[in-house]
């Protein structure tokens, strides 16, 4: 680029610096974001910041996607240019902001990790041998029998649950909507166990269906670790964190019924897009199945 260019982007670096106050790990981050953008620009001979245009900054970060940077650093990068590109407008040196409506691509989702029915039921019928454990076991059964969040299951209230009906109401889900669920038997049972421990230990004014030593509210925290006691104390090798039994109620779910739509309305999912994410698990599921035991699904070894 030529060396007006040059200056300019150190005339932003050092204002970045000094009047805006930022970090020298930002200033740092910036100088080497502003200086591949620089080295592109000699590449396709610009010599100008007015020289570039949006589908240069688009090839510019295409390039960089194709060199292994993530959606994160991409976005962290136009939000680089951006400012840069600001900073020139507002000297007068370029007429627009070429970076302005250029989107970084976007970050794959990851499938959430779930358990398989096995693994589930080593889980769940390891057996329970003290008060506390009854108690998880109840909690832990109407975790994967629900397909609750964490954040509901500790909110369930005594009043939420009609084990008679074999439902509970999850009050104000998350997006605000209530939902009636079913619960499964063997999560009936657990519950029917827990509860009069529960009503001996909780206190008084307590309302909460799941509740700590001391007679309280149990926290998402608690949970989380109660589980992963659970799972040492059970034998189990693999790490479980409690939304993997949401995510494996909706996998098998799904799997079994194939109706997108039902497990939408169990999940209190509002767009039927988040769903969607447990369809490539299940076809993920039939294709180890295929590759498995397909006679013409093995590649054949190469000559």
């Amino acid at each position: 680029m030529h060396s007006d260019a040059r200056q300019w982007l150190d005339d932003f670096l050092r204002e970045l610096e000094v009047e805006r106050r930022a970090s020298r790990h930002t200033v740092s981050s910036y100088r080497r974001d502003l200086e591949q953008l620089a080295g592109f620009c000699d590449e396709k001979s610009l010599q100008q910041w007015s020289d570039v245009g949006q589908p240069h900054i688009r090839a510019h970060i295409a390039a960089r996607h194709r060199q292994g940077l993530g959606s994160k650093s991409l976005q962290r990068e136009l939000s680089a240019l951006r400012s840069f590109y600001q900073f020139l407008l507002k000297k007068r040196r370029v007429q627009i902001n070429p970076a302005e409506h250029v989107k970084a691509p976007k970050q794959p989702r990851k499938l959430p990790k779930t358990l398989d029915v096995d693994q589930v039921t080593g889980l769940l019928e390891a057996g329970a041998h003290s008060d506390l454990e009854l108690r998880d076991l109840a909690m832990f059964e109407l975790f994967y029998s629900s397909g609750l969040r964490l954040s509901e299951l500790v909110a369930l209230n005594l009043t939420d649950v009609d084990l008679d009906d074999q439902s509970l109401i999850v009050k104000s889900g998350k997006g605000g909507k209530d939902r009636v669920l079913p619960i499964g038997g063997k999560a009936i049972s657990a519950i029917r166990n827990w509860l009069p421990i529960r009503n001996n230990t909780a206190d008084i004014e307590e309302k909460a269906l799941f509740t700590s030593v001391k007679g309280f509210r149990l926290g998402a925290r608690s949970v989380q670790l109660r589980l992963e006691r659970w799972r040492v104390a059970k034998g189990i090798a693999e790490p479980i964190h409690p939304h993997m039994l949401r995510h494996s109620f909706a996998s098998h779910l799904l799997e079994s019924s194939h109706d997108l739509r039902a497990v939408q309305e169990l999940l209190g999912h509002s767009n039927i897009g988040t769903t969607q994410i447990y369809t490539h698990l299940d076809f993920q599921h039939l294709a180890e199945i295929y590759d498995q035991t397909h006679p013409r699904a093995k590649k054949t070894p190469a000559p």
